[in-house]
């Protein structure tokens, strides 16, 4: 990314199409599963946040990344996430075999209740 982006359109602005889709797709979860979230960029990538920093998504060269910023609820939905490559707080994700909606929309749950609501 030559610039740094300002907002989540700058960014998905600059990643492949199929990185793109992906990603705008798990967007527009995140923005239905939390409505109240704010947008915003952090550490260079796109962000929701809501009271505290909720969830982000980015682009690699060689996947996508959902990051809970939570290694509690990584852990806690470790057997859903089989199949996937995961670490703390993150799990990435090929543009091509996305996480599904169902599966997003529950650890955004899990974050605002983490989060306090």
């Amino acid at each position: 990314m030559a610039d740094k982006p300002k907002t989540i359109d700058d960014y998905l602005a600059a990643v492949s199409d199929d990185q793109r889709a992906a990603l705008e797709q798990l967007r527009k979860i995140i923005r239905a599963e939390a409505p109240d979230a704010e947008e915003c960029i952090s550490y260079q990538t796109p962000a929701f946040r809501q009271k505290k920093m909720l969830v982000g998504f980015g682009a690699s060269p060689k996947h996508c990344a959902f990051y809970l910023m939570s290694s509690t609820i990584v852990a806690a939905y470790q057997d859903e996430l089989k199949g996937y490559d995961t670490s703390t707080g993150t799990i990435r994700f090929q543009p091509d075999k996305p996480l599904s909606e169902a599966l997003v929309r529950k650890l955004v749950q899990a974050r605002i209740a983490e989060n306090g609501g």
